[in-house]
């Protein structure tokens, strides 16, 4: 049934409008249905995008049981409510990250998931990117050897966002789940190990003079089954671009990713640089929705499956509950 029509729907339209054009562009696709709490905001969305049908009551499209994938973009904090919703409605799910805050959501949305016989995957782009899909196919042949470490850094300066904006105001907010994620998802799909051990450390060191409740940076540390480490660090207050910095080491090259080209090295001598060219991050927020529909309607493989997504949710979880308790944590590993 690759042709299938699909009544598709979305929730929450900051980062959601690109949701909503993302469903447009797929043929035999129609958004029926959009959601916001800002009435406002949705009018002038709805009225751009040719929606007739607007709500500002999230059931109205997760207890709609003609609609076949919801894309849930709201605030953090909303997101587990919304998702168990659309599950036990017989909607297929696309939910930003993070799926989760807390363990007991990731387990509400696991067992949703499992009674649903619905498909669920979180927007995790980065793999997404031409240079990263270089990356991994060159991982995968073998011409970096065996991985030992690896290193990303999400740095994105949102300093006036996060301080006078909605993740100031929920009820939690973390860039573990909000930047750092995208990092996690990114190391443990290049590197095939599991992992096992996690710690974290956070500041608010930026932000604090503000009252602002939450950290502002954060790094994680992960060990893999393997034996290979990894680090992240999240800051979302640096004076720099915003980039995703990313340092793979093997027993045959490293890659070092910058905002130009990317290196390659076979050795020590700097005059052995290869330059890596493939467009990044050439990425936006609706590119994993063509898949997910053509999923959704073939049973063909998604570029984030339902095993990766509670994956990373978990290791993220994971380094949380070290940042607050200040001990070492095993990724829990519910699929």
């Amino acid at each position: 049934m690759s042709h299938q029509r699909i009544r598709a729907a979305v929730i929450g339209l900051g980062v959601g409008e690109q949701h909503v054009l993302s469903y447009a562009k797929i043929p035999g696709c129609e958004v029926v249905a959009i959601c916001d709490v800002d009435e406002e905001k949705l009018k002038v969305v709805a009225d751009r995008n040719s929606v007739a049908t607007r709500y500002t009551d999230y059931r109205r499209i997760t207890e709609d049981t003609s609609i076949d994938v919801v894309s849930i973009c709201t605030f953090d904090d909303d997101h587990a409510e919304q998702t168990v919703s659309a599950l036990r409605h017989g909607q297929h799910v696309m939910v930003e990250k993070p799926l989760a805050i807390t363990k007991d959501q990731a387990d509400a949305i696991f067992a949703a998931y499992k009674d649903s016989n619905r498909l669920i995957t979180s927007n995790l782009i980065l793999r997404s990117s031409p240079r990263f899909r270089v990356l991994k196919q060159r991982i995968d042949a073998g011409e970096m050897g065996e991985l030992f470490y690896l290193e990303g850094d999400y740095i994105h300066q949102i300093e006036y966002k996060i301080v006078n904006g909605w993740r100031a105001n929920i009820s939690f907010y973390s860039p573990i789940f909000g930047g750092g994620i995208h990092l996690i998802d990114l190391i443990t799909w290049l590197n095939k190990s599991e992992v096992v051990e996690v710690c974290a450390m956070g500041s608010q060191k930026t932000t604090a003079p503000t009252g602002y409740r939450f950290d502002d940076t954060d790094v994680i540390l992960m060990r893999f089954a393997d034996g290979s480490l990894a680090k992240v660090l999240v800051t979302l207050v640096p004076q720099h671009p915003k980039f995703h910095a990313l340092r793979v080491f093997g027993t045959k090259a490293s890659f070092v990713n910058a905002l130009g080209d990317a290196d390659w090295y076979t050795g020590e001598d700097p005059a052995g640089r290869q330059p890596m060219t493939a467009p990044y991050p050439a990425v936006e927020k609706g590119d994993l929705l063509p898949d997910f529909v053509q999923a959704i309607r073939t049973g063909a493989p998604m570029k984030v499956t339902v095993a990766e997504v509670f994956q990373v949710m978990e290791i993220c979880l994971a380094a949380q509950e070290s940042r607050a308790s200040g001990q070492f944590v095993k990724p829990r590993k519910l699929i």
